[in-house]
């Protein structure tokens, strides 16, 4: 199995590679207006990057999306597990990301299985959009496509999510640099961060944290996802896929994401700020005021 990535060089656990961020931004002139000043002046802004990044399985183009040019074998894993092309990390044989002039080019070869199961979905669908329903037939087969999570859930501390989140705002350096992209992390129980992606798309960065797991074949149930995004649908069906226990989100969930979290047994944390959070399910299973291990 080779994973060639011809546009950048492998990232470190936490914070990307001086190499990798600079694929992600882009230098900008702007104009900035201060109040006081006589005039406004002319200085270099920090953008961050949106590039087509088109996915194609043996050969046969899939899907092209915007995402930031980073960490995007482990963005191909993550978005191939969510989306149900592949069943474990070993279908994928290849993956191979080319840096082209229009973007980049994500040349994934899976199992003649998963490749026949995608062709036969691919028929029935009318377009593709990275969504998280796509090639689904019909609303009753939302709650068969996702395997609910074990029960009971574990037990999670509120001092470890207050942990992760302060920690996830420090782990962004991308953000730092460019105040335009989403992060999505995974912390162990007692709320230390072990691993962080980031995307101009929330749905990205959280696939790169789950194709991150995938590539390093941690148990994700051992721990939970902190997102700086909102708690969308398409959100907590990749954290479910991924059989992560538990989603905490520094905005607010959808009532959809609400529902299949709770059909699913997924704890679901929300408007997580500071030591204020709101639990739309698994209360019983959070403990409070409960002080994290050094």
């Amino acid at each position: 199995m080779s994973h060639t990535d011809t546009s950048q060089r492998p990232s470190a656990p936490h914070l990307a590679t001086a190499d990798a961020l600079d694929a992600a931004i882009e230098s900008c002139a702007v104009v900035q207006y201060r109040p006081g000043t006589d005039r406004p002046t002319e200085q270099a802004d920090i953008l961050a990057s949106e590039v087509p990044v088109a996915l194609q399985y043996n050969g046969t183009s899939h899907v092209v999306m915007l995402a930031s040019g980073m960490n995007l074998i482990d963005l191909a894993y993550g978005f191939s597990y969510t989306e149900g092309i592949i069943r474990q990390p070993a279908d994928i044989y290849d993956c191979e990301v080319h840096h082209t002039p229009q973007g980049y080019v994500l040349d994934i070869t899976i199992a003649s299985a998963c490749m026949q199961q995608l062709r036969l979905r691919r028929r029935r669908m009318t377009g593709q959009t990275g969504c998280g329903l796509c090639g689904i037939e019909s609303l009753e087969a939302l709650d068969h496509r996702l395997q609910p999570l074990p029960t009971p859930a574990p037990r999670l501390r509120s001092s470890a999510i207050e942990h992760a989140l302060q920690t996830l705002a420090q782990l962004q350096p991308l953000r730092q640099q460019t105040g335009a992209t989403h992060a999505a992390g995974w912390a162990d129980f007692d709320g230390h961060i072990q691993l962080v992606r980031e995307d101009v798309g929330r749905h990205n960065a959280l696939d790169k944290l789950i194709g991150a797991l995938l590539r390093e074949e941690r148990e994700a149930a051992q721990g939970f996802a902190v997102v700086s995004s909102r708690a969308s649908y398409e959100m907590v069906q990749k954290t479910i896929q991924a059989q992560i226990p538990a989603l905490v989100a520094v905005s607010a969930p959808t009532s959809m994401a609400v529902r299949v979290a709770r059909a699913h047994h997924l704890i679901l944390v929300g408007f997580a700020r500071g030591e204020k959070f709101n639990i739309y399910h698994g209360d019983a299973h959070i403990d409070y005021a409960t002080p994290t291990s050094a």
